[in-house]
């Protein structure tokens, strides 16, 4: 008989697409594999997730408490939500499982030459390879944990985040509830300490011109404009000849990033000298989008793209995952600035920014 493990690295050659990591945590293997630079990390398995159900006797509770919520008023699905989650909050890991975890953080440490070495700590479900059903925005991320009792609290909290009021209030696009007996891996990540970061589309998210890439970016860490907390400056680019089509540089007064006066990422001030400065180069502006369009040959469709340059000016991917919107109008005639009028109607509506979801599932 196999075992499921608890622990699997997104460098492991069983990584790539694997469900035991979820959508999320599985594309990145993916990326990984196809030797795009993609932080070090490993995936607590959905396998994980059920062993640790189990072992808290709170398996047939989960799957009660879904069942009860698809046809549950708003109030009595936070009675559900709030119970189950301090329930999953406060229950201990089987021992087998903490000590996986503990030492595959150790290993990172290792790997970053750092102790206690900062990760992100991401929610990677089952729900995110349904069709029809994207969870964007529904799971947890938590940035810049450190410590390995950090780092186990903050498992649970992911965990408790799949009975969270919005995720059991989800419906797929039928309006159905997703099944009940999903699961999530939890991706641990090595934080890269951003100079700025942000999202990019292989298409113009506003238009659906696929000849174009477009680039939100900020200063510090992408949760501002994953969140939807900071106003990004927006780049067009164009996706043959790498362009700068259109600047829409944005001054930023603060930023996200680790603060050591809490000993957390928290919004902080932009030095005056960068407030009104792009956050990225000419030169990171063509990396960005070279990447943006090897990334969508490589996927074979538009994608959606989380990045970050780090102290260094070095390009990391931090989250792929498949544009929505446009791509599902594939049979449709997409047209470019040079071919329609109707793009000097669109032009007007170019600083419209895409909400996204925290956390990005």
């Amino acid at each position: 008989m196999t075992t499921t493990p608890h622990v699997l690295w997104i460098d492991d050659p069983e990584a790539p697409g694997n469900r035991l990591l979820g959508g999320k945590f599985g594309s990145l293997a993916d990326m990984h594999a196809a030797r795009f630079e993609v932080p070090p990390g490993f995936g607590i398995t959905t396998g994980a997730y059920r062993r640790f159900l189990d072992a808290a006797g709170l398996t047939r509770r989960a799957e009660e408490a879904r069942s009860q919520a698809a046809n549950a008023e708003l109030s009595e699905i936070r009675e559900i939500s709030a119970g189950l989650t301090a329930e999953i909050e406060s229950a201990p890991l089987p021992p087998e499982l903490e000590t996986a975890v503990c030492e595959a953080y150790a290993e990172l440490g290792t790997r970053s030459g750092q102790v206690d070495v900062p990760v992100a700590v991401r929610s990677s479900g089952e729900s995110e390879d349904l069709a029809g059903a994207s969870f964007a925005g529904q799971y947890d991320t938590f940035l810049w944990i450190r410590g390995v009792e950090e780092l186990l609290r903050h498992v649970r909290r992911c965990w408790a985040g799949m009975f969270g009021e919005a995720v059991l209030t989800y419906r797929t696009e039928d309006e159905k509830p997703p099944p009940s007996d999903l699961g999530i891996c939890v991706g641990v990540q090595q934080m890269v300490a951003a100079r700025s970061a942000g999202v990019m589309f292989t298409l113009d998210p506003v238009s659906g011109d696929r000849s174009k890439v477009v680039v939100e970016g900020c200063w510090g860490l992408g949760e501002g404009v994953v969140s939807g907390g900071i106003t990004p400056s927006r780049y067009r680019v164009d996706k043959v000849t790498f362009e700068v089509l259109d600047r829409d540089i944005v001054e930023q007064e603060s930023k996200f990033a680790f603060d050591p006066g809490c000993g957390e990422v928290a919004l902080v001030e932009v030095a005056d000298e960068l407030r009104s400065q792009p956050c990225v180069t000419d030169e990171q502006l063509h990396a960005l989008a070279e990447l943006a369009k090897r990334i969508e040959r490589h996927r074979g469709a538009p994608q959606d793209i989380e990045w970050a340059v780090g102290e260094h000016g070095e390009v990391r991917v931090l989250q792929v995952r498949p544009e929505t919107v446009w791509s599902r109008r594939g049979t449709e005639q997409l047209v470019g600035d040079r071919k329609s009028p109707v793009d000097r109607v669109l032009a007007r509506f170019a600083g419209q920014r895409v909400v996204r979801g925290s956390g990005g599932a």
